[in-house]
């Protein structure tokens, strides 16, 4: 492993050049993750839109599963636009990522539905969400190096927090702009075309982003090696080919950006989803908690940013690592007890069994939506699961028919559909609340926030935010400082998107497949604990402690 040699710190502030160059780039940045979030916070309104031709609970995969494709080309964007920006320039690579992000988010906005032009809908939205992911696979890379380049000697972990900051303001804009949106048209109109509008005030933030960022000079690390001669004739191949530098690639991957990428997905989209669609929040109520949580927390990626420059990277994400993955179970079911404390005791209170043939019973766990079920076993668990039910199946006699039993009295389940009015009514008789929002947590409001049930989960959301900042907050110096300059952008970008646009991305779909799968609403959470945990294990073996680093090492 290398060894890093101490560098001097400068003492002092900022200075106007630097403020400017954080400013800039930060602005561009959280313009970029608004766009691309807006698509995550209106999953299931895009869902009815787009993929209107199936069922309710496979809309919300298939509309899980467009947000996720962003996700999956990131990593080959993070390549295309890596090597770009070891090749020309950091500067003119993230005004490209922009544009192409900006474009692509106005034009959903104006993109006709399913119910319009039929299948080439959803066919065109999946192409846009896949030039975004493209886009987004360069922009970060881009940002982060840039600001870090521009950094003194250690402050580079306080410097490049402000970028980190960027993806929680971009969906705390998004999220606001939603809100503000719903409020003004009503849920009626916003749901039928409203839902538009936040797409299409993306053009402006683009023009800003645009000119803010013609204004940046070339970073000065950046110009003094292409000037010496000393720039990567082959990025890629020097990054991922030899395996010195591929080592650390990985490393940086499983050792710290997987776990980084599973915790922060946890806290800031799972965290959303769990909310709305499976302790059924109202999507006004759900947006509102996790802005309040996100405006709270915000402030600590700066603040472990900076402490990363005084205690080291390393140790603070592996304790947030570690930290959440011990913490998610409690914690989320903090959340089911203060918003829908209804369903919790019904959860701990009805035993619900679904008991039929074993050959008849088949493999739930559908996180791309495609499989269609027909068999009475598996239709009974899959209308369980999407009422939030949480079952156990139990055995009977080869060709008996399915029944449900509640609380020890049979149900006859005769219905092979994904509603069953016989076993809704039972499992309502026997506790489980009604659909619907659950009023105890409903906000009318932005300040809605007093009452003693919002305010639980705001701070329980909060929390899990604070575990994104420990993880994310240092993570770009530490991307950053890994990496020699002339293959830093390509390097240090694809352990970053794989780790967040695969391992993050996927988190969604997959957690609310595995809830599906199983019957219990917490299980989902395992998925985020493993790699969390698998990243400390790694971490602490191999990882190095990158902090006084001299990154104008070519």
């Amino acid at each position: 492993m290398s060894t890093y040699a101490a560098t001097p710190v400068r003492s002092g502030g900022m200075t106007k050049d630097e403020r400017f160059v954080i400013v800039a780039s930060s602005l561009g940045t959280v313009f970029e993750w608004y766009d691309f979030y807006l698509y995550g916070s209106l999953a299931a309104i895009i869902g009815a839109q787009f993929f209107s031709a199936y069922p309710p609970a496979t809309r919300d995969i298939f509309a899980l599963l467009a947000f996720a494709a962003g996700f999956l080309v990131r990593p080959f964007g993070a390549i295309v636009f890596g090597r770009v920006g070891d090749l020309v320039g950091r500067k003119y690579t993230f005004l490209v990522t922009i544009l192409i992000m900006g474009l692509s988010t106005f034009i959903v906005g104006l993109l006709p539905n399913a119910a319009t032009i039929g299948i080439a809908a959803p066919i065109i939205l999946i192409g846009l969400r896949l030039l975004q992911g493209l886009a987004l696979g360069g922009e970060y890379g881009g940002a982060a190096t840039y600001v870090a380049e521009h950094a003194p000697p250690g402050k580079r972990g306080y410097y490049t927090s402000f970028i980190q900051t960027t993806a929680t303001l971009g969906l705390f804009l998004s999220l606001l702009v939603i809100l503000a949106t719903r409020t003004i048209l009503g849920e009626p109109e916003f749901a039928a075309w409203g839902w538009r509008i936040p797409f299409l005030v993306s053009v402006v933030l683009l023009g800003v982003s645009v000119w803010i960022r013609l204004r940046l000079n070339e970073s000065p690390v950046f110009q003094k090696m292409k000037e010496e001669g000393k720039s990567s004739k082959a990025p890629l191949t020097e990054a991922f080919a030899n395996w010195g530098n591929a080592k650390i690639v990985l490393i940086a991957l499983l050792g710290g950006v997987m776990g980084q990428g599973v915790v922060w997905y946890t806290g800031q989209f799972y965290a959303l989803f769990f909310l709305q669609s499976i302790l059924k929040v109202d999507g006004y109520t759900s947006n509102l908690l996790i802005a309040w949580s996100l405006l709270l927390g915000t402030v600590f990626f700066i603040f472990f940013g900076w402490l990363s420059d005084k205690i080291g990277r390393k140790p603070i994400i592996l304790a947030g690592c570690a930290i959440a993955a011990l913490s998610f179970f409690p914690i989320f079911k903090g959340i089911t007890s203060y918003a829908n404390p209804a369903l919790e005791k019904a959860i701990e209170t009805v035993k619900v069994e679904v008991v039929a043939d074993p050959a008849q019973c088949g493999d739930l766990f559908n996180p791309v939506g495609t499989r269609v079920f027909t068999a009475p076993c598996d239709t009974a668990r899959a209308f369980l699961s999407q009422s939030s039910v949480k079952y156990s199946t139990a055995k009977a006699p080869a060709g008996s028919p399915v029944k449900v039993v509640v609380n020890g009295t049979d149900v006859p389940y005769t219905d092979a559909k994904t509603s069953n009015p016989a076993v809704l009514a039972a499992i309502q008789a026997a506790g489980y609340p009604k659909a619907g929002n659950p009023e105890i947590v409903k906000m009318a409001h932005p300040f809605d926030i007093f009452r003693a049930g919002p305010a639980a989960v705001i701070g329980l959301l909060f929390i899990l935010v604070l575990f994104v900042t420990m993880v994310y907050g240092p993570i770009a110096a530490m991307l950053v400082e890994l990496f020699p300059t002339r293959i830093r952008y390509t390097s240090m970008s694809l352990p970053y998107h794989i780790g967040n646009g695969w391992f993050g991305g996927l988190l969604p779909a997959t957690a609310f497949a595995i809830v599906a799968s199983t019957g219990d609403i917490y299980a989902g959470l395992w998925y985020p604990i493993i790699f969390a945990s698998i990243t400390v294990v790694i971490g602490l073996i191999f990882l190095p402690e990158t902090k006084n680093v001299d990154i104008s090492r070519t």
